[in-house]
């Protein structure tokens, strides 16, 4: 169906909307999450994670900023991704925009833990309140809750890629391959975020799932993103009207 060079020019924007912020995003999560988190954080040893996060705590408000950015990113693809799919249904498409939405109000719920975290490591006043195995397990415990919340987000955010992927999958113009990553990414997500929040204790499940669904999840949106990019909404010749 042809479509006017205005509309093709509003859809090519909101492409490059996406695919910058998802690319933006990816760069963020993993500077963040895998680099910084994961160097910090020790799981079950309060003590060491104090220790950590006191010493570095430039490195972890480093941390923070990149979730801050992956937060508003979350926001502009919430928009992008609605006027870019909403040609192909526009009921969906705006289900798929509120629940990046509701996600990224649960995200910034979770980020305000680590914000919590920060205060406790430089604030010396608690010292007078708490001994100091105390105010290291309050400090773990607010980072259990970081993880905890942002897990069940990521459950929405499954019920989000599914909508995307299936509007992708409907598409004359989106690779049927990125249709695919997108809806295994969405299956992963909400499978392995299920266990986290309600089935904790299964850690071999977990990881197993984790395992299987890495390469979607990893190569899923963020294909998408550079697809977008270059790609996306780009006017095609025959395929378009002057009105």
């Amino acid at each position: 169906m042809a479509v006017s060079v205005k509309e093709q020019s509003h859809l090519r924007k909101s492409a490059l909307t996406a695919g910058i912020s998802l690319i933006i995003m990816a760069m963020a999560a993993f500077f963040s999450y895998s680099f910084i988190h994961g160097r910090l954080v020790i799981p079950e040893d309060a003590s060491a994670t104090f220790t950590n996060i006191k010493s570095a705590s430039i490195l972890f408000k480093t941390e923070i900023l990149g979730w801050i950015i992956i937060l508003i990113t979350d926001i502009f693809v919430s928009w992008a991704f609605y006027i870019f799919l909403k040609p192909i249904d526009k009921s969906l498409s705006l289900l798929g925009a509120w629940l990046r939405l509701i996600y990224a109000a649960i995200l910034g719920d979770a980020i305000v833990n680590l914000i919590y975290v920060l205060l406790l490591s430089r604030n010396t006043d608690y010292s007078s309140l708490f001994k100091m195995d105390q105010l290291q397990g309050l400090m773990l415990l607010f980072l259990k809750e970081f993880d905890a919340v942002w897990s069940f987000g990521l459950i929405i955010f499954g019920g989000h890629l599914l909508i995307v992927g299936y509007l992708a999958w409907k598409s004359d113009s989106i690779p049927k391959v990125i249709s695919i990553l997108l809806l295994l990414a969405s299956a992963g997500y909400i499978m392995i975020n299920l266990f986290k929040t309600f089935f904790p204790y299964y850690h071999g499940v977990i990881t197993s799932l984790q395992i299987i669904f890495c390469v979607p999840m990893i190569a899923g949106e963020l294909g998408f993103g550079i697809w977008l990019l270059f790609k996306g909404g780009k006017i095609l010749k025959g395929n378009t009207t002057t009105s």
